[in-house]
């Protein structure tokens, strides 16, 4: 007899119909559009430094969009594309926001599945944000304040940051961030295995359990704000609910931020607007005040 599926799921079918994020998405072309054209008005019109290394290989680099005065709040973002697609200057628009409220934005590119595997690419931008930690002072940021931002993919990567034990690891703080805005993320990525993305990432039973951040929680004073579009499919939501149950379990700070009428893809957008209800808790994380 053939192994029960992950999460309750009957089928591959099923499994792809519930993370494919285009299955619900409104208009997934428009929303490439969008992305698209927001983030070259971001490149044309914000100063930034592009392909800057913080590791010894060609896919680790950051593009960094200073803030106009020093001392900064930062925003760190680790973009989607389920690990096999996308880089960081595909979604230069969400140092928009952040950066109309004085932020300086930090996007994190990494290697892609399936030439690295998911250890590499944890690896990575636990680097990445290691690097940031110790030199984005140079560039106008305070690295005692960081707010980390992670979408899709980039959601269950910021998360295993929140997991990684700092001090132990890398000689940092223990809780080096003031908080992470994570949207759409994927926090037990055990489903993943049998979906149309395996040939791709080409998950196994132990990069599967390394890397779920549901299985990784630790003590952590840093803030989470877990957010997702009220058009996904209800996976996402379990998802963001399983990781926030994990974190409260464990003595955390989180809070649930469901957005209505976003999908996958739109989830995102309100980083690309000052006033919008993710920087606003971006602004709140960053001054010590969040909930």
């Amino acid at each position: 007899m053939a192994a029960a599926l992950p999460h309750g799921f009957a089928s591959q079918q099923e499994i792809d119909e519930a993370y494919d994020p285009t299955y619900r998405a409104v208009d997934p072309a428009g929303a490439n559009r969008h992305l698209a054209e927001r983030s070259e008005e971001a490149m044309r019109t914000l100063r930034h430094r592009a392909g800057v290394p913080y590791g010894p290989t060609p896919a680790e680099t950051l593009d960094i969009y200073p803030a106009e005065r020093p001392g900064a709040p930062v925003f760190l973002f680790i973009h989607g594309g389920y690990w096999r697609a996308r880089a960081a200057r595909d979604f230069a628009c969400v140092a928009l926001g952040p950066q109309a409220r004085g932020f300086t934005t930090v996007l994190v590119d990494y290697a892609l599945c399936p030439a690295v595997t998911l250890d590499e690419i944890v690896r990575q931008v636990r680097a990445a944000a290691a690097w940031v930690i110790r030199h984005i002072a140079e560039h106008g940021g305070d690295p005692r304040r960081i707010v980390v931002g992670g979408h899709s993919a980039g959601g269950q990567l910021g998360a295993m940051l929140m997991c990684t034990p700092w001090r132990a690891q890398y000689g940092l703080p223990d809780d080096p961030f003031a908080g992470a805005l994570l949207v759409s993320g994927l926090y037990d990525i055990a489903p993943l295995r049998y979906s149309y993305l395996q040939p791709a990432i080409q998950l196994d039973e132990g990069i599967v359990q390394r890397n779920s951040p549901v299985h990784h929680v630790r003590r952590c004073a840093t803030p989470v704000r877990l957010s997702w579009g009220s058009l996904e499919q209800p996976a996402f939501a379990q998802q963001s609910q399983a990781f926030h149950t994990a974190w409260q379990a464990a003595g955390n700070r989180s809070e649930l931020a469901p957005q209505d009428g976003a999908d996958h893809f739109s989830a995102i957008h309100g980083f690309e607007d000052a006033d919008s209800p993710l920087c606003e808790a971006m602004q709140r994380m960053a001054d010590g005040t969040a909930a």
